[in-house]
C-alpha cells in the first residue's frame, strides 16, 4: 500500500492550480499525469529580471527591466505595421513594439500618463529603443509581489511559461515534509540539504550556478532517484535469493569430459567465470547471472560447461538468441563442444515445421535432448521441456523483461545466465543490472591476433576495391558493411544493395553475396552458410552480422560509413575477424569532413582493441541517450538524476542498497519507514513486481 503521506503527491494534475482537463492532457504527455510528475520537472533555465537600467543606458540583446511612464499610444498607419507604446524615463524613450496588438487591451495595460515597471529584450531599430513584446508589464504594487528571478521549463504546444510555473508552484507546496531516508553519513559527506528543501530549491534557483547539475541540492534529488532503483533492485536480489530452487550439482565427469576434448585452453577468465557460476548452481538459491564480455571473449565457452554442470544434474539447458542465423550457430557450436561429454544439442526456431517440428518437441518434452537452442519460439504455448534447469540467455539486451518471464516460466524456477558480447561501463551494469549478479570475461584466448585499424576517406573507394581484389586473389574472406539496405532519396549513405551491386561488377558475379534484415529467415540462412563454407569471397552486409554470422577464417572487415555508427557496434563489428591466428584488419571508410565527436570515435577505434575501455568511451561520447540498445531491458528513465554527470552516485547508492538490504532484508527496521516512502515516491514499488522476473 501507498503510505499516506505520499496521497497529495499521486493526485491527478487537475489538483494543481490552473490546470484544467483540456491542460490536463497535454501536461500529462509532457510530464506524466500526477502532482509528482510536476514536482519532479526539472527547470532548464532561468531569466533574470533584476538587472535594472535607464532607457539610455539599456544594453542591446540582454533583458533588462526598466522603469518609465507612458506618453502616447501609436497604432499603425497601414495593415501589417506594429502598434507602439512611447514611454520615458527622464533619461531616453522607450518604444514598446506590438505585432497583431489589440489597443483597447494595451490601453488598458498602458494607461498614459501612468508609471509601469516593463521587463524584456532591449534591442536598436534606427534611433529608437525598443522592447518586442515585453515579457513583463505591472503596476508598482504588482512588480513589488513578483519574483523577477524566474525558472525556465521544458513546455509543449498549448501550455504557456506562466502555467507551467503556476502548476510547479502548486506542486511544491503540496509536497509534504517526508521521513529522512539517506543515513546521515552520505548527507554530511554531500552537504546535502533534506529533500523537501532540495525540491523548494530545484524550482527556486537564484541565479543561473543554482542550475549547475552538481549543486549539492541537484545531487541530493539525483542522489534519491538512483538510490530508490538500486533499493528496488537489491530487494528483488535478496528476494529471488531466499527462493528455493534446485541445487544442480554434479560428479564433474561431463564438465571434465568437456574440458580434455576443448580445441583451446580455456583463458583464466572463462575458468573464473565458470567456477562462479557452478557455485550459484550448486547452491539450493536461485541463480541470476550476467555475463559480458569483449568480443571473441568465449562466452558460448562458458554456457557449454554451465550446459555440462546441469546435464550432470540431470536437467536441461535451453539458450535463447535474438535470430535464427545465432541459435542455429549456437547449435553447431555446442554439439562439437558438448558432443565428447555425451550431451545432445538441438536447434528450435520458427523454420521448423510439421513432422520435424514434433519431433524435436517430443525430444525435449522426453528428456533425451540436453541442450535446446532456439529463438522466441523456445517460449510458445505447446512447447515443454522434461526438466529445464538452466535458462541460458545470449544478447540480453535485444529480450524485453516479458520474454524472460515466459521462458522461465517453463521450467521450475530454473538457474537464469543472461550474456552480452558488448563490455557494459560499470555505471550501466548497475543501472540495468544491478539486480544481478555479474561475471566479466576480460581476456582474449591466446594466439589471437587483434586486427589492424586504418581510417580510410570515402574518396578512396576505388583503391579500397583494388585492395579487396587483391586479398580475395589469395585466399582471404572479406565482409563490406553498409548502414542502409537500400538507397533512399533522403540519405546519402550507400546503400547494401547497391554496393552489392558495385562490387559484383568489380569482382565477378558469383563472388559476392548479399545479407540484409529484410531478408526471409532461409535466405539469411542459406547465405551465411555460404559464406562460411568458402563459396563467395566477399559478404555485403547490414549490422545483421553484428551477431551472428561468424566465418572465424575471415580475414577483412570493411564498414562504409562508420563515422555514422556508435563505438560499441564497431567494435562488435570489428569483432568478426581477427578470430583466428592469421593477421587481419578492419578499413573504417569514412566522409569528410569528420565531426570532433565522430573522429573521436573512430581515433578510439584505431588505437585499442579493449572492449572495456571502449565501452567507457562510447558511454562518454554518447551520453545517455539509448547507449548500446538498452532501452528496452530496463536503462531507467531518470528525471532527475542525468546518468552522464551523476554516474559516480550509482555506485554510492548500490553500495548502501546493498547495506541496507543484508542488514534489513524485509525493511522492517527503524529506517524501515522512511525507505518505503522513497520507494513509493520514485515508483519503484512496481519496479520491484516487475523485477521478479529475473
Amino acid at each position: 500500500m501507498r503510505p499516506e503521506i505520499l496521497f497529495p503527491l499521486f493526485q491527478d494534475v487537475t489538483a494543481l492550480p490552473g490546470i484544467g482537463p483540456r491542460l490536463a492532457t497535454l501536461l500529462a504527455k509532457l510530464t506524466g499525469p500526477r502532482v509528482k510528475d510536476v514536482l519532479f520537472h526539472k527547470p532548464t533555465s532561468l531569466v533574470d529580471r533584476t538587472r535594472r537600467s535607464t532607457v539610455e543606458e539599456a544594453p542591446e540583446n540582454e533583458i533588462v527591466t526598466l522603469k518609465a511612464t507612458v506618453e502616447e499610444h501609436i497604432p499603425g498607419r497601414r495593415q501589417g505595421q506594429p502598434y507602439k507604446v512611447r514611454m520615458y524615463d527622464g533619461t531616453g524613450f522607450l518604444h514598446l513594439v506590438y505585432f497583431h496588438g489589440r489597443p483597447d487591451y494595451l490601453r488598458k495595460q498602458l494607461p498614459v500618463g501612468e508609471t509601469r515597471i516593463v521587463s524584456g529584450k532591449c534591442d536598436r531599430y534606427g534611433s529608437e529603443i525598443q522592447i518586442l513584446h515585453p515579457d513583463l508589464v505591472m503596476t508598482e504594487e504588482e512588480a513589488a509581489e513578483t519574483p523577477l528571478l524566474e525558472p525556465v521549463y521544458p513546455l509543449t504546444a498549448g501550455i504557456v511559461p506562466k502555467t507551467m510555473r503556476k502548476a510547479v508552484q502548486g506542486s511544491v507546496s503540496l509536497c509534504p515534509p517526508l521521513p529522512e531516508w539517506l543515513p546521515e553519513d552520505i548527507r554530511t559527506r554531500g552537504e546535502w540539504p533534506d529533500f523537501r528543501s532540495a525540491i523548494h530549491h530545484l524550482h527556486a534557483p537564484q541565479s543561473a550556478a543554482d542550475l549547475d547539475p552538481e549543486t549539492p541540492v541537484r545531487e541530493r534529488l539525483a542522489f534519491d532517484e538512483v538510490y530508490a532503483r538500486q533499493l528496488a533492485l537489491q530487494l528483488v536480489r535478496s528476494r529471488r535469493k531466499a527462493q528455493a530452487g534446485f541445487a544442480l550439482k554434479g560428479d564433474g565427469r561431463k564438465v571434465k569430459a568437456l574440458l580434455d576434448a576443448a580445441p583451446f585452453a580455456p583463458t583464466g577468465a572463462q575458468i573464473r567465470a565458470f567456477e562462479a557460476i557452478k557455485a550459484d548452481m550448486e547452491s539450493p538459491s536461485h541463480m541470476t547471472r550476467l555475463l559480458h564480455g569483449d568480443v571473441g571473449a568465449g562466452k558460448t565457452f562458458v554456457a557449454a560447461l554451465a550446459a555440462a554442470q546441469a546435464a550432470e544434474a540431470g536437467m536441461q539447458t535451453a539458450i535463447m538468441a535474438p535470430t535464427e542465423i545465432l541459435a542455429r550457430q549456437h547449435a553447431k557450436t555446442l554439439t562439437q563442444l558438448l558432443e565428447p561429454a555425451g550431451l545432445s544439442v538441438i536447434a528450435l526456431t520458427g523454420r521448423d515445421k510439421g513432422k520435424a517440428r514434433g519431433e524435436l518437441l517430443e525430444r525435449m518434452a522426453s528428456g533425451s535432448v540436453d541442450v535446446i537452442c532456439g529463438t522466441h519460439a523456445l517460449f510458445q504455448d505447446g512447447i515443454d521441456f522434461a526438466a529445464l534447469g538452466l535458462v541460458v540467455i545470449d544478447e540480453q539486451h535485444r529480450f524485453g523483461v516479458s520474454d524472460r518471464m515466459r521462458l522461465t516460466a517453463k521450467g521450475r524456477r530454473p538457474d537464469t545466465l543472461v550474456m552480452t558480447a558488448t563490455p557494459i561501463p560499470r555505471t550501466l551494469s548497475l543501472a540495468v543490472y544491478g539486480d544481478l549478479d555479474v561475471s566479466r570475461l576480460d581476456e582474449k584466448p591466446a594466439g589471437r591476433i587483434p586486427p589492424e585499424t586504418r581510417l580510410i576517406n570515402m574518396e578512396r573507394l576505388d583503391e579500397v576495391v583494388d585492395g579487396v581484389r587483391r586479398a580475395i586473389d589469395r585466399g582471404d574472406r572479406v565482409y563490406w558493411v553498409c548502414p542502409l539496405v537500400e538507397e533512399s532519396e533522403m540519405s546519402e549513405l550507400s546503400a547494401a544493395e547497391d554496393r552489392w551491386r558495385h562490387l559484383k561488377a568489380q569482382l565477378g558475379e558469383n563472388r559476392v553475396g548479399l545479407l540484409h534484415g529484410r531478408m526471409k529467415p532461409a535466405e539469411k540462412e542459406a547465405v551465411a552458410t555460404d559464406f562460411r563454407a568458402g563459396k563467395m569471397d566477399v559478404l555485403v552486409a547490414t549490422t545483421v552480422i553484428e551477431v551472428g554470422v561468424d566465418a572465424p577464417d575471415a580475414t577483412v572487415m570493411i564498414i562504409e560509413h562508420a563515422e555514422r555508427f556508435g563505438l560499441a557496434q564497431l567494435h562488435q563489428l570489428r569483432g568478426r575477424v581477427g578470430r583466428g591466428d592469421k593477421p587481419s584488419s578492419c578499413l573504417l571508410l569514412y566522409k569528410g569532413p569528420l565531426g570532433e565527436t565522430a573522429r573521436a570515435r573512430l581515433e578510439m577505434m584505431r588505437e585499442t582493441d579493449d572492449g572495456f575501455r571502449i565501452a567507457e568511451e562510447d558511454w562518454r561520447l554518447r551520453g545517455a541517450g539509448d547507449p548500446l540498445g538498452l532501452r528496452q531491458s530496463g536503462l531507467p528513465d531518470f528525471k532527475l538524476a542525468d546518468m552522464e554527470i551523476h554516474g559516480d552516485l550509482i555506485a554510492i547508492a548500490n553500495d548502501q542498497a546493498r547495506l541496507d538490504v543484508h542488514n534489513d532484508p524485509e525493511l522492517t527496521g527503524e529506517r524501515s519507514e522512511a525507505l518505503r516512502v522513497l520507494l513509493y515516491l520514485f515508483e519503484q514499488d512496481q519496479g520491484v513486481r516487475l523485477l521478479k522476473s529475473g
